[in-house]
């Protein structure tokens, strides 16, 4: 049904990516997109045309799945389960190696990306 990376992302999540139609509302959602190198759309573009380079984005660790995408976007497609696939998929390539010094500090973070992160870390 599908091929490589959104074959991989399909059987995590059981998402389809292809649904994206690239209206931007994911990214325009994204309480820290300006943070991100590569927007939420652009990620599931990616995804679609089998960029691997996806896997290497600040995008998929930046993400604090606050659901603000997941809520809104109109194909109805989970896309912070699909940036949570990204991280397992590169974690079990054992390449998921996050050097806190490179992160660059912020000053003020939105509420909800610190409630969205507080969650993702408690569990």
């Amino acid at each position: 049904m599908f091929k490589g990376l959104a074959q991989k992302v399909y059987e995590l999540t059981n998402e389809n990516v292809y649904l994206c139609h690239q209206c931007g509302t994911c990214s325009g959602s994204c309480p820290l997109v300006n943070l991100m190198d590569i927007p939420p759309n652009q990620v599931i573009r990616m995804i679609q045309l089998n960029m691997l380079d996806v896997l290497n984005a600040k995008t998929i660790w930046i993400c604090a799945s606050c659901y603000n995408c997941t809520v809104r976007c109109p194909r109805e497609i989970d896309i912070a389960r699909v940036i949570n696939a990204l991280r397992n998929i590169k974690m079990r390539k054992g390449e998921a190696v996050v050097d806190l010094r490179r992160v660059p500090q912020v000053g003020e973070l939105p509420q909800l990306a610190l409630v969205a992160a507080s969650r993702k870390l408690m569990g």
